[in-house]
């Protein structure tokens, strides 16, 4: 059976519109290409994937959701058979999101117009989608049995920037897959329409990865082969340092635990540490740690707890916008420490600090506020100041907190 949804003529149409065709209700498969100013190859992409798909006798359909072309992709795609999507946004992820919102098929193959993907190795998506996949990633890269053609990927891209990033998502969010960039992908629809994506970027992929992951997704993973961009004239639309850094800047946002909870763990730790030794004014061996020691050790846990306040925030923010699933073990946690209980220990901790401070400054008032042992003030002095601002700091947080968490309650 041919499996392209064909569109009879119409004037003036340059779109597949829905009411000009007779969708069956019951589409396995959309194979949804993101185009923009494509027309070298985007008629070999659109006969390949209907290749695939016919010989298979798979249910479905083509759709090109084309960014804006104007280099004639769009009747190309129209001419192929394939339904077209206007997108006036523009953004690989806006031009993905309105094709796939615009996709009749139970299953969605998304994958670029530049020919360096295959559609031919359309079955083996199929095939893991219908095991029950809710994403099935393709692997361009060796250690996920994939291969990459002579001249298919920059040495950067295939030695450094997408083995970095794919070993991040294995350890940050535990994704198992090996090629956390590849394009080339499959998912059920209903598993995408979960995961509600909000990248309009490049990030599109990479937020898809994250995300079906931290929900618990079940994932898979196929090799695939790379081509060579098939492409003479036109540019590629990836910029490697733009869009690494930008791919990098979502890893971490996307991870409040890594961006702001171990560093800020750290810096306090650090800091506690250094009063342990500092407080009673030890020495070991040659080092001494007087209240110079003091000072830093204030200085780390401050911006400790500041940092770890902002992994709160970001993780209630995230949670509440839909960034991020719901986390059991913080709702527990934003249940106990509520405002009340914020305000308590924030004045408890002020109130405490305040009274060290005080007696420092009553031993200065004692010594008609001439010369001081600074030693011994500042060890009254230093964790005043430190019990102070931590107070102070929570004291705010709290209400800020229980802003954020409105919506979740």
């Amino acid at each position: 059976m041919s499996s392209v949804i064909h569109k009879p003529k119409a004037p003036n149409s340059t779109d597949g519109n829905a009411a000009l065709r007779l969708v069956p209700d019951d589409l396995e498969l959309s194979v949804v290409i993101p185009c923009l100013n494509e027309s070298e190859t985007l008629a070999h992409c659109i006969r390949t994937a209907q290749k695939a798909i016919d010989e298979n006798n798979i249910s479905g359909e083509i759709v090109v959701a084309d960014n804006g072309s104007t280099d004639g992709s769009v009747q190309i795609a129209l001419d192929e058979g394939a339904r077209v999507v206007n997108v006036e946004e523009r953004g690989y992820g806006n031009a993905l999101m309105a094709g796939i919102a615009q996709a009749h098929g139970r299953y969605v193959i998304m994958g670029d117009a530049d020919a360096s993907y295959d559609f031919a190795e359309i079955p083996k998506f199929i095939e893991k989608l219908r095991e029950g996949c809710g994403l099935v990633q393709g692997c361009r890269l060796e250690s996920g049995g994939g291969t990459v053609m002579p001249g298919a990927m920059p040495l950067l891209h295939r030695w450094i920037g997408n083995p970095f990033f794919s070993s991040l998502v294995q350890v940050m969010f535990k994704a198992p897959i090996h090629d956390v960039n590849c394009g080339l992908r499959g998912f059920s629809k209903t598993m995408y329409e979960r995961l509600e994506q909000r990248c309009t970027g490049m990030e599109f992929a990479v937020e898809m990865v994250l995300k079906a992951s931290l929900r618990k997704e079940k994932i898979g993973e196929v090799p695939i082969t790379l081509h060579k961009d098939g492409r003479i004239n036109a540019s590629p639309h990836l910029r490697t340092f733009r869009d690494g850094w930008r791919t990098l800047r979502f890893f971490l946002i996307s991870s409040p635990r890594w961006l702001f909870l171990y560093p800020g763990i750290g810096l306090v730790l650090l800091g506690l540490i250094a009063y342990i030794f500092a407080l009673p004014n030890s020495t070991i061996g040659s080092v001494g740690f007087g209240v110079n020691t003091l000072v830093m050790a204030n200085l780390a846990i401050i911006c400790g707890f500041q940092v770890l306040l902002f992994s709160i925030f970001t993780k209630t923010f995230a949670i509440t916008e839909g960034l991020l699933p719901s986390d059991r073990k913080f709702e527990r946690l934003f249940r106990l420490f509520n405002l009340e209980r914020g305000l308590i220990a924030s004045g408890l901790s002020t109130v405490f600090g305040l009274a060290l401070v005080g007696v420092a400054g009553y031993e200065w008032y004692s010594a008609g506020f001439g010369p001081l042992d600074t030693e011994h003030s500042l060890r009254l002095a230093l964790p005043g100041m430190l019990f102070t601002a931590l107070g102070v700091q929570s004291f705010f947080a709290s209400f800020f907190l229980s802003i954020l968490g409105m919506r979740r309650k």
